[in-house]
């Protein structure tokens, strides 16, 4: 019989990051994802073998990019990803990180159940929900949906990056080109039939249906479907990432400026966790297979080697020294707000492009 389900895909770039892989891969599967088209670029830790062996075994298509790049691995990868024949057939279509997490609230927290309360959308920018450090220092591997359960505000006005959004579109034609945050290249002739709706069900203004990658201010728009981003992880990760750079660019931009704008921890979110009794039996299948449970044990073991050789290194120990030094970031006080308002200090997607911060 034909298929009549839709199908969600979701487009992975990952680089170094196996350890992490069964994890992302159970939750998102468990979410309602039909497809995952996932490039990886240069790895060290055995990253792209576990995506092979995970092919194999039918879990996900893996298609290699490793360098030379031009603009960058991750736009690299998403060219290589427009011209898939998996991204052809998928209904739906979302670009993801290896530390984003799509946590629906709606029905049975699946995307499915998303699609379902917003029948009439042929978008929906999943909204940022930034999970801080709050201390953390040591690695573990364990779920990132299980240690870090302190966030940013559900309502906030700074940094801007907590409002930036990642767009779930549907795969009709209406855009041309695959964005870090939203798809790009809209079809000028399609754009009157475009609906939009945020995370909390509300129909958006036509800006966001060419341009926007951040979310408005001041409202929670949470209410249906956030995405939990858990940009920093525990300490020794985020020196890890440094090491490694941004994935939108080949030379490193992530700092303490990065850490300091994304370690909001001021209230408890638990959410998450009530998708774990579906998400903890994929894992353990994952985690059972005779080929992929050693891999994914090497990629742990190679994080903890690079760790211990980056910190013989000065600069890198004094990058750790002052993550420790770093409490959890203050949030502004609406007053604060304003005056950033008032300085009509405007983020770089104001003018239209799709920024890939990460």
């Amino acid at each position: 019989m034909p298929r009549t389900d839709p199908r969600i895909l979701a487009i992975l770039t990952v680089k170094n990051e196996g350890a992490f892989l069964l994890d992302w891969l159970a939750h998102h599967r468990a979410a309602g994802f039909t497809d995952f088209l996932v490039l990886s670029n240069d790895c060290d830790d055995g990253t792209d073998r576990m995506l092979d062996r995970l092919s194999d075994l039918g879990w996900l298509t893996h298609v290699s990019n490793d360098s030379p790049h031009g603009k960058g691995p991750q736009w690299t990868a998403l060219a290589l990803a427009d011209a898939h024949p998996l991204k052809a057939a998928a209904d739906w279509v979302l670009v993801l990180d290896i530390d984003e997490f799509v946590n629906v609230h709606a029905g049975d927290r699946t995307v499915q159940a998303l699609l379902a309360a917003l029948p009439e959308a042929t978008a929906i920018p999943l909204t940022w929900r930034l999970f801080g450090n709050c201390g953390l220092r040591a690695y573990e591997d364990r779920p990132v949906t299980e240690q870090f359960l302190r966030a940013a505000p559900a309502v906030m006005g700074w940094p801007w990056r907590a409002a930036m959004f990642k767009t779930l579109f549907r795969n009709d034609g209406s855009y041309g080109k695959l964005g870090v945050h939203r798809p790009r290249q809209p079809d000028p002739d399609r754009l009157g039939r475009q609906r939009w709706f945020d995370g909390s069900g509300r129909e958006l203004r036509r800006a966001f249906h060419t341009g926007r990658v951040f979310s408005d201010y001041g409202q929670d728009n949470y209410r249906l479907v956030q995405i939990n981003h858990y940009a920093l992880g525990a300490m020794e990760s985020y020196v890890l990432k440094c090491d490694r750079g941004r994935a939108n660019r080949d030379a490193s931009a992530t700092d303490l400026s990065y850490w300091v704008e994304r370690n909001l921890c001021a209230e408890e979110d638990r959410s998450i966790l009530e998708l774990s009794e579906r998400t903890r039996p994929i894992r353990a299948e994952l985690a059972a297979d005779p080929v992929l449970g050693p891999l994914h044990e090497d990629a742990v073991a190679w994080r903890h080697r690079r760790f211990e050789t980056l910190m013989e290194a000065e600069d890198w120990r004094g990058l750790l020294g002052r993550l420790m030094m770093t409490g959890p970031s203050r949030v502004l006080s609406p007053e604060e707000h304003g005056i950033m308002a008032a300085y009509a200090i405007r983020p770089r997607a104001e003018t239209e492009r799709d920024s890939g911060a990460g």
